[in-house]
């Protein structure tokens, strides 16, 4: 297994340690509920250094991300980053993946940890074709070993990471970054992204530089309350936003419409993306099925591959992602219905063990 610059960190701290994306990742400390709370109330640290960075560089960069991504990368401006994806060609999702504009020229991907050697080979397959070179120095190079990232998330977060910041960073817009000095170290990123939907930051550093900014975080966050936050609330903090997770509510098998993200998926003239044609159809069409929120009506929490079924017990789908949620203290999930069924206030119900348990389709976010 793979470890982080903050492994040694997380066992020391007691954490609770899994295998996570080829990792060893920590998956909760005090426990997911009072993790899951801190993040809403207060501040949490989250390690996400097994996620994976690739750089894209030179004059056909954009031209290379407008062909490979869904979303329309024309309209970024230097420290603005985007949510996009990558659509596979088979009207699937090889990965959804965020875009960094650095300059106009010069652009960061960030892609989840277990698609990191899949989005690679498709990256460099597709370079090949607008004669893109691969390796350091050249125009794509995967960076991913040696990139370190904190995520700290929650309402004070940014009061925590101003104090490590000469610049101000606490009016951050969303989905904007910027290249500063963090606890010293130059050339970080910081950037306002998140996947908790509390406000935060992400922080990047050399893997050389994890130690210092380690410890400068905690430093600065002794007096907000700082925390270590696990996988297991990282999950249920995104679940509550309706953020999808790869591999559970999308993967090559969903195509970018039926899991809700039309808005990622822009046919802009000019843009001549993967699978362009086939979405532009689907979207003319329709889909027969679509990623949907729910709430449960009867106690009972929701769990990944139940079945979905109608009030009659006919099954309409798949859950994709559940818990039961911190929040509401009721279950939440997301799963993949027939369309027919997938209007808000549409009752549904979840087969746990064999029995129909009443289910509401509902908007998300949940909170």
């Amino acid at each position: 297994m793979k470890t982080t610059p903050f492994t040694k960190y997380h066992i020391a701290n007691g954490a609770k340690m899994a295998e996570f994306a080829g990792y060893n990742m920590p998956i909760e400390f005090s426990g997911i509920n009072d993790e899951h709370m801190t993040v809403r109330n207060g501040a949490g640290v989250f390690d996400v250094s097994h996620m994976g960075e690739i750089w894209v560089k030179g004059p056909k960069a954009l031209p290379f991300l407008q062909h490979i991504t869904s979303n329309n990368v024309a309209a970024l401006f230097d420290g603005k980053a985007q949510y996009s994806c990558m659509p596979n060609g088979r009207g699937g999702i090889v990965d959804d993946i965020l875009v960094y504009r650095i300059d106009e020229q010069t652009y960061l991907l960030v892609v989840n940890a277990a698609n990191i050697e899949k989005d690679w080979n498709h990256i460099c397959a597709e370079g090949a074709k607008f004669g893109m070179g691969t390796g350091h120095g050249k125009e794509l190079y995967n960076a991913s070993d040696e990139i370190c990232q904190l995520a700290v998330q929650g309402p004070l977060a940014m009061k925590i990471v101003q104090k490590l910041c000469t610049v101000p960073v606490e009016e951050m817009p969303y989905y904007t970054f910027m290249k500063t000095e963090v606890a010293g170290i130059r050339d970080a990123i910081l950037s306002a992204t998140g996947y908790t939907g509390s406000g935060g930051c992400e922080i990047y550093v050399a893997n050389e530089d994890a130690d210092r900014l380690w410890e400068a975080l905690w430093k600065a966050g002794e007096e907000y309350g700082l925390k270590n936050i696990g996988l297991g609330a990282r999950d249920t903090l995104r679940l509550e936003k309706g953020f999808c997770l790869y591999g559970n509510d999308i993967d090559d098998g969903t195509s970018p419409l039926e899991a809700g993200l039309g808005w990622i998926t822009k046919f802009v003239e000019g843009k001549d993306f993967i699978d362009r044609a086939f979405l532009e159809r689907q979207k003319a069409e329709g889909v027969e099925r679509k990623l949907v929120g729910f709430r449960m009506t009867e106690r009972g929490v929701p769990r990944h591959g139940y079945e979905l079924a109608d009030p009659e017990g006919n099954v309409i789908g798949t859950v994709t992602s559940g818990t039961m949620s911190p929040m509401l203290k009721e279950g939440i999930g997301l799963g993949y219905v027939k369309t027919p069924f997938s209007k808000p206030d549409t009752e549904i119900a979840v087969v746990i063990r064999g029995k129909l348990v009443k289910a509401k389709v509902v908007k998300y976010p949940f909170v």
